[in-house]
């Protein structure tokens, strides 16, 4: 945590932003009734992190827009679903986990257009057991984690069978291996990625062909320093007493069109709690100004903030923006590109828009979906105009268009006056643009050292390349000024030595 102001050596100052920012944070952390929100009845808490990493109130980017459940759609209840996906058609399926079915509903979701019970396998009725996971490929293929009967089944969208997925075979797995898939997602090349229980190497990684190929991102786990020394010192009991240093489970998983894979976990640091991970399985993902992409902090030097999140899945939404799914607070985080945190809404409870067991996260348009396995239902999220002016100013970035991004900037601080993110935002297209001057006012506001400094060297280069003659001029004069005094100084001391005045 840096503890100095970033453009301002007045103590003063500092002190005085420090007291205001603190006491901001507090009265968040109170529970105060009085919010800057775009609707006066929204059940949860809207706010960011500033660069202090103090908790600042802004306007909500998403609003409750309804609820889905069986009853609504004429079917029977579902029973502790787990997963929820949309295809490229429109459709959306979840896995009703405790009904051991698929149910495939309209774009609307107002109707069931058919349920998955049971699939003909070779001539042989077969049925699910317990599918935890769910996703549709590009190839407008159905891909279901069968859990309990330890395998993917691959089918069409409409229920005929294609092949199975099962009984990995390879060195590098451990003896008694149990293969239990939770969810599964697939890439333009018809790779599958699995995440299997107890599988803490990372993502398993199977061929279109079905054919296990190995593991697949697999989160390194850092001993510090000081663990290392106490462990060399302590006893075997207190050794085995001690915490574990194996990988982390993932807990959920996505794909973007690039074959990017977005792949969430549950980190206890709060820090990084989700992946994008390349065709060779490294980590390319960018984690902003603060190099934190794990949902709340769990703590800074200005407070405790009640632990970390523990994220439980992920979804990518297109331009670079991706949602995170808090079980722990019920929290959706949404991040673009570069890893600044763009929004936060969600949380739990039993008010209309607030959950009980989050466990999925799905987009549809311009709506966000969050499966609820306790209240068995979808809950519907729509954007309000402070929503949808960040996602566009993102998206115009994302797409290069830096120009037309000023004009959603400028929006979106009408609204939330001091968003540093809209401040950003801004400076950064004056910097595309080449107005350094204008560039440094914003990321000053957006207390953006990296990208003040970027802008202040440019802005100083372009002043000296504008007035390089002049400064030449005066350089050339004002030496031709020292060596004419010289001599004339020189001249002078020699005459009054030949008179004898010296």
């Amino acid at each position: 945590m840096k503890k100095e102001s970033r453009f301002s050596n007045k103590k003063l100052n500092k002190m005085f932003s420090k007291l205001l920012a603190a006491g901001m944070s507090l009265f968040v952390l109170l529970g105060s009734g009085i919010y800057v929100n775009a609707e006066d009845e929204i059940p949860y808490d809207t706010y960011n992190y500033n660069y202090w990493e103090y908790i600042v109130k802004t306007p909500a980017a998403y609003v409750p827009d309804g609820i889905v459940t069986a009853q609504s759609l004429d079917t029977k209840s579902f029973s502790a679903p787990q997963d929820i996906c949309v295809s490229d058609a429109g459709e959306v399926y979840v896995a009703d986990t405790g009904n051991n079915r698929i149910v495939v509903m309209d774009q609307a979701m107002t109707k069931v257009n058919r349920i998955i019970e049971s699939f003909d396998n070779n001539g042989t009725e077969d049925t699910f057991n317990a599918p935890y996971g769910v996703c549709v490929s590009e190839n407008n293929q159905l891909y279901i984690a069968d859990s309990n009967n330890a395998r993917v089944v691959v089918l069409t969208p409409e229920g005929d069978f294609v092949k199975i997925i099962d009984n990995p075979q390879s060195e590098i797995l451990d003896d008694g291996f149990a293969f239990v898939p939770l969810k599964v997602t697939v890439d333009y090349a018809d790779r599958v990625y699995v995440i299997s229980k107890g599988a803490f190497e990372g993502i398993l990684v199977f061929e279109s062909t079905g054919d296990f190929t190995g593991y697949f991102g697999t989160i390194e786990v850092k001993i510090t320093p000081w663990e290392k020394f106490w462990r060399r010192f302590a006893s075997k009991e207190e050794r085995s007493n001690q915490q574990l240093y194996i990988p982390t489970e993932f807990t959920g998983i996505d794909v973007d069109s690039g074959g990017f894979i977005y792949a969430s976990n549950i980190d206890s640091e709060g820090i990084q709690a989700v992946r994008r991970l390349n065709p060779q399985g490294k980590d390319v993902i960018q984690k902003g100004e603060n190099g934190n992409v794990g949902g709340d902090v769990r703590w800074s030097l200005y407070g405790d903030y009640g632990g970390a999140s523990e994220i439980t899945d992920v979804v990518y939404r297109g331009k670079g923006i991706y949602s995170l799914l808090d079980r722990k607070r019920g929290r959706i985080f949404t991040y673009d590109k570069e890893g600044n945190l763009l929004y936060i809404f969600g949380g739990l409870g039993f008010q209309k828009g607030t959950f009980m067991t989050p466990v999925a996260i799905e987009a549809i348009g311009d709506e966000i979906l969050v499966l609820d396995a306790e209240r068995n239902s979808i809950l519907k999220f729509k954007e309000t105009n402070y929503g949808t002016l960040i996602n566009d100013a993102v998206g115009l970035r994302f797409d290069g268009d830096e120009t037309l991004a000023i004009d959603k900037w400028k929006e979106v601080l009408k609204l939330d006056e001091n968003n540093e993110l809209a401040n950003n935002g801004i400076g950064k297209a004056y910097l595309t643009a080449g107005d350094n001057e204008q560039a440094m006012k914003y990321f000053k506001l957006g207390m953006n050292r990296k990208y003040y400094s970027i802008a202040f060297k440019r802005y100083r280069n372009n002043i000296l390349a504008e007035n390089m003659s002049v400064i030449m001029t005066v350089l050339i004069v004002v030496i031709a000024a020292f060596v004419i005094g010289n001599k004339i100084y020189a001249r002078k001391k020699g005459k009054k030595k030949q008179e004898g005045l010296l």
